[in-house]
């Protein structure tokens, strides 16, 4: 019997973060593979539910990105790590290669075919952020879908045999034209959405003038650290980046005159 102590439930197409007391049994047809680490103490497992299934008794359903603002990191990091787990069970029953039905592995986080033996892990697609400086400016782009009025750090995804840093030089160079330097790491957060992971850079502007690309950047332009147009949530990886980076701007000008 798996005991729930749960006031909330995180939910995204059925996927549920189930916390189990620690000091009871777990329900031995748990797969080990369901588990996704400890939270106060406590075991916590993923599992999936009929899209139709009522909420447990107190809880409501709610999807993951609505939670974003409202869940601790603690929290959002093991719901987030739920949804993913869950999405990649549910889109690798059947083997890509010859079509046979997988079966996981008791040991390990995998997917394994018994008929050809191609085996599936969990999938993480990582994508860089790039925040450059020019002097006391920053360079903020705005996508097509983003809210009225807001800009942000340049972001994509990196390609197969590209490194980091030069996903940046790429990125930064197809999206607005300008050529970038002296990048520095700032901080990583995974983005269950479905399964990505951000990695933040800083860099210094090397050249280059603004050339918006066409269907992918609405706008984008040299703010000055003093005025900042509206930028993104207080939660997100770009808000810290840059925060922390005009923030660092503004020590060494000190004023804004």
């Amino acid at each position: 019997m798996v005991a729930l102590r749960q006031a909330r439930v995180a939910d995204h197409q059925s996927a549920v973060v189930q916390q189990v007391v620690a000091d009871q049994p777990v329900d031995e047809g748990a797969h080990p593979g369901d588990e996704l680490g400890r939270l106060g103490g406590e075991h916590c497992f993923a599992t999936e539910v009929a899209a139709d299934a009522a909420p447990l008794p107190g809880a409501s359903w709610e999807g993951l990105r609505t939670l974003f603002s409202v869940l601790d990191d603690r929290l959002f990091a093991i719901a987030g790590r739920a949804l993913q787990l869950i999405d990649w069970d549910r889109s690798h029953q059947f083997c890509g290669r010859c079509g046979a039905r997988t079966e996981p592995r008791l040991h390990e986080r995998v997917r394994v075919c018994p008929a050809c033996g191609l085996s599936a892990y969990p999938r993480v697609a990582p994508a860089v952020m790039a925040l450059v400086r020019r002097g006391r400016e920053l360079l903020l782009g705005r996508g097509p879908h983003f809210p009225a009025g807001m800009y942000s750090a340049l972001a994509g995804f990196v390609e197969p045999g590209e490194s980091l840093e030069q996903c940046v030089e790429r990125e930064v160079a197809e999206e607005v034209g300008v050529e970038v330097a002296k990048l520095r790491y700032f901080a990583s957060q995974p983005w269950p959405f479905p399964h990505s992971l951000m990695v933040a850079f800083t860099c210094e502007w090397a050249g280059g003038e603004l050339r918006p690309q066409a269907g992918e950047i609405e706008d984008a332009g040299w703010f000055d650290v003093f005025q900042l147009p509206k930028l993104p949530s207080k939660i997100s990886i770009a808000r810290s980046l840059i925060d922390a980076f005009a923030g660092q701007i503004r020590g060494e000008f000190g004023t804004g005159a």
